[in-house]
């Protein structure tokens, strides 16, 4: 019971992490926008290569303590996910034991068996008046010739 009450936190706490990941996320795509925009315009500049080193060197300022929050984000995300996946395994274990539902499930492969019987009886019987179609179809013939 304690572990079905913790899963609403736990979810809200998993979308507050998405969001927090979004929003990294977006950080990082400014970052990358403003680091190809200036290295677009050393190109302009006389000391292109002195430019693209000072240009790279800010795109790490910038990038490295988005890239830091995001490892933590994404840790924190793949163990609420374990611990959902282990609850929702925990719960599936628990109906599978459920005595009423191994009724149930022994009733519908019961009714699954007898459907498919009738199936097979069905197709039988269908393939047994095509195999007496020819006998019947004379018979009838002759049945209803006029003399």
């Amino acid at each position: 019971m304690g572990a079905a009450q913790a899963t609403p936190a736990q979810e809200a706490e998993l979308e507050k992490l998405d969001k927090i990941e979004a929003e990294l996320t977006l950080q990082r795509e400014w970052a990358d926008y403003r680091w190809k925009k200036t290295s677009a315009e050393c190109y302009q500049a006389y000391w292109v290569n002195r430019c693209l080193s000072q240009t790279r060197a800010q795109y790490r300022k910038e990038i490295d303590p988005i890239r830091a929050q995001e490892v933590e984000v994404n840790a924190a995300q793949r163990e609420l996910r374990k611990l959902l996946k282990d609850e929702r395994d925990a719960q599936r274990i628990a109906d599978k034991a459920d005595p009423a539902k191994a009724a149930e499930r022994a009733e519908n492969v019961r009714a699954y068996q007898e459907k498919q019987e009738e199936a097979a009886q069905r197709a039988a019987d269908l393939e047994e008046r095509r195999k007496d179609a020819p006998r019947r179809a004379q018979e009838n013939k002759a049945g209803t010739q006029l003399n």
